[in-house]
């Protein structure tokens, strides 16, 4: 489901899924046979690709009153957004991948909206990505990274080195910056969100055109994004563990 998710707007052949999921083709089609007949997964008739099927959509709506992470975050976002001009993005990591739950535009008339809302990424795409990333320790980064090995082409041509190299990079700032993936003449930086036992679950992460992004201002940007976070670690611990 999450590779299926991954590819969402235009969905996944049968050979795809398989080579993705390690799976043998006849296995991974009778698991797509038992997803469609419930409705979770659906067969395009022209392109016989597998996409998102009605049932998780109807899922989604049951489960959203139980979690309001997207309404206690939302404020920060729109804030960010005001104050910088940009597109602010909030994703959540959800096992290896990250799934943007939310995104506020700002007034800049260029705009880069590189993720919707509900979009999924392996972990370490995209600048929310990199940040979640890069904050895990070294061996569950290793693990990660070789899971998703195989879906990271896709982001223009990234390979597991070229992550590597990013996240030692990210490290070393102290912030997570995308430069290279996803779009070219777009950047994006972005910062974690810890749980109370300090495990990093959603980030925040501005995205901009590259020449608003010069190393002056993305300090300025992460002045303002820390603050933000320090602000939300504390109102979700109040709010999910009164």
């Amino acid at each position: 489901m999450r590779v299926i998710a991954s590819r969402s707007a235009i969905g996944l052949r049968l050979v795809d899924i398989a080579r993705l999921t390690k799976l043998t083709r006849p296995t991974a089609h009778r698991i797509l046979k038992c997803l469609v007949a419930q409705g979770m997964v659906r067969q395009d008739p022209e392109t016989h690709c597998y996409l998102l099927g009605h049932l998780i959509f109807e899922l989604g709506l049951a489960a959203s009153s139980n979690f309001n992470l997207r309404d206690i975050c939302h404020p920060s976002l729109v804030r960010l957004a005001e104050k910088t001009g940009d597109t602010v993005f909030l994703t959540i990591r959800s096992g290896y991948d990250t799934v943007c739950i939310d995104r506020k535009e700002g007034t800049f008339p260029i705009r880069t909206l590189t993720f919707d809302i509900g979009g999924r990424r392996p972990l370490g795409v995209g600048a929310g990505g990199l940040s979640l990333l890069m904050s895990l320790p070294d061996h569950a980064i290793a693990e990660i990274v070789s899971a998703n090995a195989l879906r990271l082409a896709v982001y223009n041509n990234l390979t597991v080195r070229s992550l590597m190299r990013l996240i030692k990079r990210c490290k070393e700032l102290g912030y997570a910056l995308n430069d290279s993936q996803i779009t070219q003449g777009a950047t994006s930086i972005g910062l974690p969100i810890r749980s109370r036992f300090g495990d990093p679950f959603l980030s925040i992460s501005i995205g901009a055109i590259s020449s608003r992004m010069s190393g002056k201002r993305r300090k300025e940007l992460v002045s303002l994004i820390r603050e933000e976070v320090a602000q939300l670690e504390t109102t979700l611990e109040r709010t999910l563990h009164p």
